[in-house]
This record gives structure tokens, sequence and C-alpha cells, in this order.
């Protein structure tokens, strides 16, 4: 009888492989993307001149566009389980 050898290696801790991982690239790219898109949305719309928007709205408006980028990468029907 032969039997193979079984190596076992280490994984890295839980920490470092979320932070390599494609998914978190991806949700982090389309959470900044939605940042600037909500707060672009916000100025286009409002037609307000910057020394008049306060930095509350600037904060909401990226805030709203940051949770629908983070929605469009997170949702089950984007990871396929619709």
């Amino acid at each position: 009888m032969e039997f193979k050898k079984l190596e076992l290696s280490q994984e890295s801790n839980w920490f470092k492989r979320t932070i390599r991982s494609k998914h978190t690239h991806k949700s982090i790219l389309f959470i900044a993307i939605g940042a600037i898109g909500g707060f672009l949305y916000f100025y286009l719309t409002e037609g307000k001149n910057m020394d008049i928007i306060t930095s509350k709205d600037v904060l909401n408006s990226a805030l709203f566009g940051g949770f629908i980028g983070f929605f469009i990468t997170n949702s089950p029907c984007a990871r396929g389980r619709c």
C-alpha cells in the first residue's frame, strides 16, 4: 500500500483574506464610484453654487451614493443567489 504525504499549509487570518479578495476590491470601487456619483447628482440637480452648499449636504449625498454602490455589489442578486 502506498500513501501520499499530506501537506497542510496555514491559512492567513480572516482579515487578510477578506481585504485581499477580489470581491472586497470590487465593493470598495463601487462604493467610491457611488459616492462620487451621489455628489455629482446632488450638485447637478440642486443648481446651487459651491459656496452655498454645506458639508452636511455633500456628506449625505455621498453616503447615499456609497450605499447604492455597496448594495449593487452585495445584494443577493448580484452574488448569484436570486
